[in-house]
């Protein structure tokens, strides 16, 4: 193993959005002057918003640069015969003060198309939400283009969509093809594949400064939707102390909660690097050669060259994510 591989932190990249607010700086300490904080890109390999190193020997290095030098000690062998020099995973920090847009993702084969990028399966896990606030997942009936397109059509479209309450702990996982939104006061961590291909198909009928609306993509959504999918999105998970809890495990990504409360000896067997997201308390992720602190809003890249590695808390919540 190389001696300069280590827990790797990365300047946050900051999203000032429309329906973004506050609670990335005030709840999880990201330093902004934006006034619209929607999302934190943790981890990201998406072109032009790549992340850069802001600890230990590599400060200053972009993730790209990483992956050009270390190659399969970063990834693992299996993970970089597949992706090379490609990051597989987008980490983000999402904050809504308002509802997103209702919106949906392609698979891999029309992300590829039409726009040469991975497609979007990705994961929620809800940090904190205000009283009453909710996810749109998926329909709340049986669905079809012709009756989908009628309600788009009507500007009904709220009436035939699952609203979901939701509070922290709440997991979710939503695949491609399903149309779904995240609701106004909900604070949540979000793990998907390293794309940003978004098909929005209504956007509560919003304006910007100018006054103009955001762009839908309704031409391009109705090929991505996937109207068959079952409602199986809620994700069921145990919470069993100081050890990895696995909440979902898809071709894309594998994530589990870890509840910390004493030191853990944690050993790589899975040939993939480990991503750490704190969504509570604190803790401290020593290696053979460097310990690195993590609070509630940070993240922490673990290479795959490390084996063996050691988690220690009193009490934290860390999402763990592999390939």
């Amino acid at each position: 193993m190389k001696k300069s591989l280590y827990p790797i932190k990365f300047q946050p990249i900051l999203k000032d959005k429309i329906w973004g607010g506050q609670k990335l700086a005030t709840l999880l300490n990201k330093a902004s002057s934006l006034p619209n904080v929607g999302e934190s890109w943790e981890i990201s390999d998406v072109e032009g918003d790549t992340s850069v190193v802001v600890n230990g020997d590599l400060k200053g290095q972009s993730l790209k640069k990483l992956l050009e030098d270390y190659k399969a000690d970063i990834l693992g062998e299996k993970n970089y015969k597949i992706f090379g020099n490609k990051f597989p995973l987008l980490i983000k920090f999402i904050d809504a003060k308002e509802d997103l847009s209702i919106q949906l993702h392609p698979n891999d084969e029309l992300a590829a198309k039409r726009h040469n990028s991975f497609g979007k399966t990705e994961m929620w896990y809800v940090m904190q939400a205000d009283d009453d606030a909710n996810l749109i997942v998926g329909f709340n009936q049986e669905m079809t283009s012709e009756k989908y397109l009628k309600h788009l059509e009507d500007k009904t479209l709220t009436q035939i969509l699952n609203f979901d309450k939701v509070k922290a702990g709440d997991t979710y996982f939503i695949e491609v093809g399903r149309v779904h939104a995240i609701g106004a006061g909900v604070l949540l961590a979000e793990i998907q594949q390293t794309s940003d291909i978004t098909y929005r198909v209504y956007d509560w009928d919003r304006v910007d400064d100018q006054g103009n609306e955001r762009e839908l993509h309704n031409d391009l959504a109705i090929d991505a939707f996937n109207f068959e999918m079952k409602d199986d999105f809620r994700v069921d998970y145990s919470n069993e102390k100081n050890i990895s809890n696995e909440m979902v495990s898809c071709d894309y990504f594998t994530t589990s909660i870890l509840h910390v409360t004493e030191s853990i000896l944690k050993l790589n067997t899975k040939d993939s690097f480990f991503i750490y997201m704190c969504v509570e308390g604190e803790a401290i992720i020593e290696t053979e050669y460097a310990s690195e602190f993590i609070k509630q809003g940070e993240t922490i890249l673990l290479p795959a060259a490390i084996k063996t590695y050691k988690i220690t808390s009193d009490n934290a919540k860390l999402l763990e994510v592999y390939v």
